[in-house]
């Protein structure tokens, strides 16, 4: 597994989540990469499979390479700031996404083919900025909610909005579950559960400050966090809080991943989560914990930065470089093996 984040100083961060062999129970997080790769503070990233793309204020999107650990290309067709970038990957395809999705503070949205990088259409879906981009599971649309206070449906098959909805009120983020049966809005402190099939709202999750970040969890959960510094998992079903992490950061989160979504994942694997704060540290959770008196991070590091954003990876193994291999014995002291 692996873990790609952006930094308001412009830093991208790679880290490579391995456990040690002697110990099971211990994780740890080795860096991939670091550097300073856009000239302005980076708002989005993605990760799928090998492939890592981020966006900043600089209206460029940048690729990575994981495999390699390096930086491999850039976009300049954004026409505004990147506020949300997608990787669709079908089924077929774990190994490399097909297309990359964007989306832009001037309202317009931008589809890409991703083998190679090459930009197919930029069209106009929102009167002001778009605040966030989710697309289904099919890959056949995607949900968008932008600063107009408007939920939009892009149909990617035939290229168009296909339908716009005013909500009354702006939305900051919104992003369809594992099945792209359901589908969750975020307005200040209150996360919305609805039907994907015809929007109705199904109930209400109500955090106690503002919610920054949410990622969709296997077993009808969805993690949240923002202003309350906790962690939070909700069950989507009952409405109730099935797990939560008081104080997981010293700060507000701004990123979470759920690390249990790649295929094959072990029982003990099934309850990984990541969290990403702007006091620069990226903590990996076993929310089981969450019951306990004092939940204690299975790993953690500390960027020095200030993070805005986090993305993860399904891939179990990211080979160095072969110019790298020659600093292959100073890793670590204990032999580790790739999640």
């Amino acid at each position: 597994m692996s873990l790609v984040a952006g930094s308001y100083e412009r830093f991208i961060w790679g880290f490579k989540l391995k456990t040690l062999k002697h110990s099971t129970e211990t994780l740890t997080l080795s860096p991939i990469f670091s550097f300073p790769s856009h000239l302005s503070p980076i708002k989005s990233v993605a990760v799928a499979g090998s492939v890592a793309v981020s966006g900043g204020s600089d209206d460029t999107i940048k690729i990575y390479d994981l495999s390699t650990s390096s930086e491999v290309g850039s976009l300049n067709d954004p026409t505004a700031t990147v506020t949300s970038l997608a990787l669709y990957t079908p089924p077929s395809l774990s190994s490399f996404p097909r297309n990359l999705f964007s989306a832009y503070d001037d309202g317009n949205i931008s589809f890409y083919d991703a083998d190679p990088f090459v930009h197919l259409k930029t069209m106009k879906i929102h009167k002001k900025g778009v605040n966030d981009l989710s697309v289904h599971p099919s890959g056949k649309l995607a949900l968008t909610v932008g600063r107009d206070s408007c939920l939009a449906m892009v149909n990617l098959v035939r290229g168009r909005r296909s339908f716009c909805c005013s909500l009354g009120k702006e939305a900051s983020m919104v992003k369809f579950d594992c099945s792209g049966d359901k589908f969750f809005m975020v307005m200040d402190e209150k996360i919305s559960v609805h039907e994907a099939e015809d929007a109705k709202l199904i109930l209400e999750l109500e955090s106690k400050k503002k919610v920054l970040c949410i990622a969709p969890g296997m077993n009808g959960l969805v993690y949240g966090g923002g202003e309350d510094r906790n962690l939070t998992a909700w069950d989507t079903v009952s409405g109730k809080v099935a797990y939560c992490i008081e104080d997981a950061h010293s700060s507000r989160l701004k990123g979470i991943v759920v690390l249990s979504k790649i295929d094959g994942a072990s029982d003990d694997e099934l309850f990984l989560v990541a969290s990403a704060s702007s006091d620069g540290i990226i903590r990996v959770w076993d929310v089981r914990m969450a019951n306990k008196n004092k939940s204690i991070p299975l790993a953690e590091v500390n960027t020095k930065s200030r993070l805005t954003c986090l993305a993860g990876s399904s891939v179990k193994s990211i080979k160095r470089p072969l110019a790298d291999s020659s600093n292959s014995s100073k890793e670590e002291d204990e032999p580790t093996e790739d999640l």
